[in-house]
């Protein structure tokens, strides 16, 4: 264990959402993000805003693997500046997934639901730098091409 929080998440810049319609055949659990993702653009827009998913989050309270962790999952938006160099807010659901703290009470729980974000937000900040931004974007755009070239369908989560 080297770290007191890991933090691992999917990431899905918004501007590269091209179409918005749901596909028919769509299973009710992509149905469901393909929903809420286009909620995020209604929201937040897609300029600098960046959709995190299949994402968790786990603090280390105790020097052991047994006891003391606290492990959330989270789902929602990171916007950042406009030059996309610093997270500027994240509006995330996170949810308790699983704990290991025999002395969590409510209002601790609350507090660390609620410090997710900030979490995520110095997270996202390490994302940029390590130029994992920039990879998804090169990513996106690649795949772009190559459905334009085809003349296929580009749908969410490419």
């Amino acid at each position: 264990m080297e770290r007191w929080v890991e933090v691992a998440f999917d990431c899905l810049p918004l501007r590269s959402v091209a179409r918005l319609d749901i596909p028919i055949d769509a299973s009710p659990k992509y149905r469901a993000r393909c929903e809420r993702v286009k909620s995020a653009i209604e929201k937040h827009g897609s300029h600098n805003t960046y959709y995190l998913y299949n994402a968790k989050c786990l603090y280390h309270l105790t020097n052991s693997d047994k006891l003391g962790t606290i492990e959330f999952s989270f789902e929602g938006t990171a916007l950042t500046d406009s030059e996309d160099l610093h997270c500027e807010h994240c509006d995330i659901e996170a949810t308790l997934e699983r704990e290991t703290v025999e002395w969590l009470t409510e209002p601790i729980s609350q507090w660390f639901t609620e410090t997710v974000a900030r979490t995520i937000a110095v997270e996202f900040d390490r994302y940029i730098e390590a130029g994992d931004l920039e990879k998804t974007r090169q990513r996106v755009e690649k795949l772009q091409s190559a459905s334009d070239d085809a003349g296929g369908f580009v749908g969410m989560y490419l």
